[in-house]
Order: structure tokens, then sequence, then C-alpha cells
């Protein structure tokens, strides 16, 4: 019998990450030590929303709530490019700094300060190692080429194409490319020819998508994912509910001295 594989897979959600992807981990190593085998993060950093990485730190005198987010180099790039290919302004993270110590404790502020990466998803994934959360988690990313080429064909996807001088992540749809403006409102763009290494999945798409790479055993679903989860797509999978967790929508900043 094969060792397990434990999955998780979440969109980087903030520079210190949510308390809900905390949750996962422990929920994963958890099972681990339950059962052995590896932990694999599925790093969804194709996303191009940026509300994913909005950081909800509260004031570590008054209580009171601050959304911090990365500022981007354009408009463009903030609404459609990927995540691991969202530039962060230069000036972002020292003026970020100056503001961290009335949220968070100084081994949070000093993790942060080291940080060096100019895109979002390689900034939060470096702070999260430089915290110790992903010690001995093997992490797979959605926008690695070579983990595109690996994984299965998908009708249902998203396609990153190069449009007024950014790479952006378009939906396909019937052979065309549009991008989502809000509402009803949609750009379409000129047609284009491209790889597997420019594609990636839609929610409906990505759990089979990412299963024809990773080949877990298990996989620790999240709230929402338990509700959009086609769990007949991967019926090999043994599905588990994340442990709950208090105020799960904001950053996690309880790290162990």
């Amino acid at each position: 019998m094969s060792s397990p594989i434990i999955c998780f897979g979440q969109q980087p959600c903030g520079f210190f990450p949510r308390r809900f992807l905390y949750a996962k981990i422990l929920t994963a190593r958890r099972l681990q030590a339950e059962i052995g085998g590896e932990i694999v993060f599925f790093c969804h950093d194709s996303d191009h929303d940026p509300r994913e990485t909005q950081t909800l730190l509260r004031h570590r005198k008054s209580g009171q709530p601050q959304a911090f987010n990365f500022t981007f180099a354009n408009r463009l790039q903030r609404k459609f490019s990927p995540l691991f290919l969202k530039r962060i302004t230069p000036e972002w993270p020292a003026h970020t700094a100056r503001q961290l110590p009335a949220y968070v404790d100084a081994r949070a502020v000093a993790a942060f300060r080291q940080v060096t990466a100019g895109h979002a998803a390689d900034f939060c994934l470096d702070l999260y190692r430089r915290l110790g959360l992903l010690e001995g988690i093997r992490v797979v990313r959605s926008g690695d080429p070579a983990v595109r080429r690996a994984a299965c064909d998908v009708a249902d996807c998203f396609v990153d194409v190069p449009y007024e001088g950014e790479i952006v992540r378009a939906r396909l749809r019937d052979g065309v490319l549009r991008l989502h403006e809000g509402g009803d409102c949609f750009v379409t763009l000129p047609p284009a020819s491209f790889t597997k290494e420019q594609v990636s999945p839609t929610r409906d798409s990505r759990l089979r998508w990412m299963q024809s790479v990773i080949g877990c055993t298990h996989y620790i679903a999240g709230a929402s994912e338990q509700h959009y989860l086609n769990q007949a797509d991967a019926p090999e999978i043994t599905f588990l509910n994340r442990q709950p967790i208090d105020r799960p929508d904001e950053a996690h900043t309880d790290f162990p001295a």
C-alpha cells in the first residue's frame, strides 16, 4: 500500500496567512500524526483576485481591525494578473513594515522585513516559510509551468495571455478569451494561441486538475470548499473537513518564539 498523501489547497491568502489556512495546516499535521505520509500544500497562485491577499490584523492595544494589502504596479495587474505575476511596488514593504509593530510581535515584524520577493504569491509563501508554517510540507504551485504541463487537460479553464503590456488571466469560454470587469461587463480579448503552460483551472475544474498532478489520498476541505467540491471527480480521495477556528478570515499572528 502506498504512503498517504495528505493535501490541502488554498490561494495565497494574506502576507500573514488567514486563520482558516492555519486551521488546514493544523488539521493536516494532526492527520499525519495519526496515519503518517506526506503533507502537500496545493498553492493556487494562478488566482488573480486581489482580495485573496487582503490581510486583516488587529491592533495589539485597541483590538481594532485593520485591513492591509499589497500595492500593485498598476490597475491592470491588480485586477487581472495571476498572483504569481502581480508585482509589488518597491516602496510597499518598507511602508508596511513601519506600521506592523502596532499589530504583530517583533518576531513577525523581523520575518516580514527579511522577505525580498517582488511578486505577491512569492512574498506570501516566503513569509509563511520564515514563520515556520510550512516546515516539512511540500508546496505545489498551480502557476508552475512544470505542474501545468503534467496536469490533465481541462476545457473549463483560464489562460494567461499578454494584454496591454501585462500578462492577464482570461477566462476561456466557447473559444473566446474574456476579462470580467464586474457585473455584466466583460472585455473580449483578441484570439490567441496558447500552450498548457498558460492554462490554469477554474473553481469547478480545480480538483480534477490538481489531483492529476498530486494524486493525494486525503484532502482537507475548507468551509466554502465543502459546498462546491465535486467529490465524484476524485472518488479515490478521502475528504475531511478542516478543524473549526474562530475569526477564520483574520490573519494568524500567534507564532511560537
